[in-house]
């Protein structure tokens, strides 16, 4: 549970750096919210298969 409120807490956090970017009209930092978000999406992608795996295993 701890690594799926993480991954939460990493996405939001990218999304802040890409509305900060937005604003500010940086383009890196934008990109960079992005990539984390990504980076966030697929880990917690990662524990969703594991949930399953765990769950059909049962």
């Amino acid at each position: 549970m701890n690594d799926k409120i993480k991954n939460t807490a990493e996405e939001m956090a990218g999304k802040v750096k890409e509305g900060v970017g937005k604003v500010t009209d940086n383009e890196s930092l934008e990109a960079e919210g992005r990539a984390d978000q990504t980076k966030a999406n697929v880990k917690q992608a990662g524990e969703n298969v594991k949930d399953a795996f765990k769950s059909a295993t049962e």
